[in-house]
């Protein structure tokens, strides 16, 4: 078929979307798409489309998960703008817009003060758990998302509650602008997960493409819904819901798909004791799978890392018995039902996360029976426990950390939520 195009000497692509021969022919070169298909990239449909919403390189350039991910979090953005169109209804109707008793001046107090009440919970919120959203990227997100239906939900109840309607829609943009701290931060976390070859500006700047695109689909959608909800409070909470419904399942499955190679907490003890209970290693998609992404409180013995010396012993007896038979730039011990762990400064990334598995064995030998009484135990044996962790991780510790490395797990750096302080101490030899 093409027995006189000539003799191929060079070829090239352009990533994996297309592909170039050169041939000579009577001494002159031509170049020719190869599989005969015309054209230079980008006359195509698709090819503009990629090239204006997807990052460039893409699919070798971000992380398998991205496009699962991204469809979910358009679908999630597009809900969430329907949404916050009836909330913003409600609200300038519950200022008074359209009442001709309202007054200009009530009506930016109101604003004001929900606005100022906002800017203090997003620096609050942002100073107590900045440094978690990191390590608990998924779960501060799927929460996020569930708080902002919340503060829209307030939103669009206020105007029935107009002796609360101030403190209602400022309680409501307290939560907006924790939504926007954890959303925000928790999307850059995922950002650096997703980019492959350092290019997170490209991909962040290609998501804002996207979320104005689908926000405009979002703003035409609207201008049909409006006028057909004004008045008509049963059929704005019907479609509040429904959009609510969709918007909450749309993030969970996005936060499902994320596959992140990197160990959290989570995804360390859920490999961690697989691996002590038939010695298989967790593949990343595997340990994904079964990490919790809803938030947790109460665990029975939680774990702590990165405290102060007097957290975990508080005398020199209680920090010979720490150290002995540990070699490790780590100190650990149970206190106030509580797994502590106090690091040295020089402690690699591997000490971390030998420290973490034995934290996490740690938590399971010390928490409580399933049923029947349990005695709290002397602290002549909460030591034995923490030396009988010892040995477990002398020997268990490095066919571990091989075996996670073939599996594809990141050991080069960790999501775990440690805490600044590093100590230095001083033992006799036992």
């Amino acid at each position: 078929m093409e027995k006189d195009a000539g003799v191929v000497v060079a070829t090239e692509r352009y990533g994996s979307s297309e592909s170039w021969k050169y041939s000579v022919k009577d001494g002159l070169m031509e170049r020719r798409r190869d599989g005969g298909e015309g054209g230079a990239r980008g006359n195509s449909v698709v090819g503009v489309f990629k090239s204006v919403f997807l990052p460039q390189g893409y699919p070798e350039s971000v992380s398998g998960d991205y496009l699962q991910y991204q469809f979910w979090d358009t679908v999630q953005a597009f809900s969430s703008s329907l949404s916050g169109t009836l909330a913003t209804q409600a609200s300038l109707k519950g200022v008074g817009v359209g009442n001709q008793e309202a007054t200009v001046a009530a009506a930016t107090v109101t604003w004001l003060l929900r606005d100022g009440t906002g800017m203090l919970g997003r620096i609050l919120f942002a100073w107590r758990k900045g440094s978690k959203l990191d390590s608990e990227a998924k779960k501060w997100r799927l929460f996020a998302d569930f708080l902002n239906d919340v503060a829209m939900f307030m939103e669009i109840s206020a105007p029935y509650f107009p002796a609360c309607f101030t403190f209602i829609v400022c309680t409501a943009g307290i939560f907006k602008s924790v939504v926007g701290v954890a959303g925000g931060a928790t999307r850059a976390a995922l950002t650096v997960h997703q980019a492959r070859r350092d290019n997170m500006a490209d991909i962040s700047a290609k998501d804002g493409s996207q979320e104005t695109l689908v926000n405009l689909a979002g703003l035409l959608i609207s201008l049909v819904l409006i006028p057909l909800v004004t008045d008509n409070p049963v059929l704005t909470l019907g479609l509040f819901f429904l959009f609510t419904v969709l918007h909450l399942f749309a993030n969970y499955k996005a936060v499902r798909s994320v596959v992140m190679e990197t160990f959290n907490e989570a995804r360390l003890s859920i490999v961690w004791r697989q691996h002590l209970r038939d010695k298989r290693i967790l593949s990343p998609p595997e340990a994904n799978r079964r990490e919790p992404v809803f938030l947790e409180f109460g665990k029975t013995v939680p774990i702590k890392l990165g405290v102060k010396l007097h957290e975990v012993v508080r005398s020199q007896e209680e920090l010979r018995l720490a150290s002995k038979g540990n070699d490790t730039p780590y100190l650990l011990g149970v206190r106030d039902g509580c797994v502590r762990v106090c690091l040295r400064a020089e402690a690699s990334v591997r000490d971390e996360i030998r420290a973490m598995c034995e934290a996490v064995w740690l938590s399971s030998a010390s928490s409580p029976p399933a049923s029947g009484e349990h005695e709290a135990p002397k602290q002549q044996s909460h030591w034995e426990t923490v030396h009988e962790g010892h040995k477990l991780m002398d020997a268990t510790f490095d066919p571990f950390l091989k075996g996670v490395e073939a599996a594809g797990w990141d050991v080069k750096r960790t999501l775990l939520d440690w805490d600044e302080w590093r100590v230095e101490w001083k033992t006799k030899s036992s």
